[in-house]
């Protein structure tokens, strides 16, 4: 049994989201452990969430919402809550992604988030977060429902060839995130290149970063440090930033190619090759 504290539903997305729980279960004359039984859970995880102790989960919440015949208010509330959990720096940034009718990225190290398979993005952030590693993979994951909208942003990434080669959380996660980059090369509002190591010096040398647009609200250029993101919308940093982004895009592999390298980076680098059993002399 998880003992009840009181919850200030304005303190925070998750606390608002814990009390209506509790107000909502209670007002259907429910127990924890009847609730739970019925969405297929533990009483005690319903009790956990009650009381802001653990993050509830998208497929929790639209359990909830049918349980409780709630109208999708947990299903509404929890893309609130997830975003919340991402590092306050980031949320600003992540507020913005989630407005924007343009996105173009260059990365130079790792696979842009929105396109991140969980498992890769379980490697990543289990670097520094691994006391809270399952609330931060479901709040990226959340992050990527915008690509998945009626009218999804446009996303356009380039993608240095090193975060081909980097190998995140062992060859298995390697080949399994090339591959789902390859899944998504139909999308109609989607495209990626590789910036091959034979364009040299380029126009992303300083590092990652991504231009946002807007339906009637001025361009944002967004980059980030170690523990730190910073937005402007100064016009002289737009121009300069998309005159090098449209000259790392030229300097980048088609489309198609991209997918070859990518396929073949799959195969030679983390392909299920067995071992090389010759003796050694």
């Amino acid at each position: 049994m998880v003992l009840a504290r009181d919850i200030d539903p304005s303190a925070s997305p998750l606390d608002y989201y814990s009390f209506e729980l509790r107000r909502l279960r209670e007002e259907a004359g429910l127990k924890q452990a009847e609730l739970g039984a019925i969405i297929f859970c533990t009483g005690s995880l319903i009790g956990m969430v009650e009381n802001g102790r653990r993050v509830p989960t998208r497929d929790f919440s639209e359990r909830l919402d049918a349980a409780l015949g709630t109208g999708g208010v947990f299903s509404r509330l929890v893309g609130l809550v997830l975003r919340s959990q991402l590092p306050n720096w980031f949320q600003p940034y992540a507020e913005m992604e989630a407005r924007a009718a343009f996105i173009s990225t260059y990365q130079c190290q790792l696979v842009y988030g929105l396109l991140q398979a969980e498992d890769y993005a379980r490697a990543v952030l289990g670097v520094e977060k691994p006391d809270e590693l399952d609330t931060a993979v479901a709040a990226r994951m959340d992050r990527q429902r915008i690509l998945a909208r009626d009218n999804p942003p446009v996303l356009w990434v380039v993608l240095d060839e090193a975060a081909l080669h980097r190998e995140i959380g062992g060859r298995e996660v390697m080949r399994n995130q090339l591959a789902h980059l390859l899944s998504l090369q139909d999308r109609q509002w989607l495209e990626f290149q590789v910036l091959p190591f034979s364009a040299g010096q380029h126009a992303g040398m300083m590092g990652s970063f991504t231009l946002l647009r807007f339906d009637g609200d001025p361009d944002v250029h967004y980059s980030e440090s170690y523990d730190s993101g910073h937005m402007t919308a100064n016009p002289q940093v737009i121009k300069e930033r998309s005159l090098g982004y449209a000259r790392l895009q030229a300097e980048a592999l088609s489309p198609r190619a991209s997918a070859e390298l990518i396929a073949r980076v799959m195969e030679e680098r983390y392909g299920n090759q067995e071992p090389d059993e010759r003796a050694v002399a």
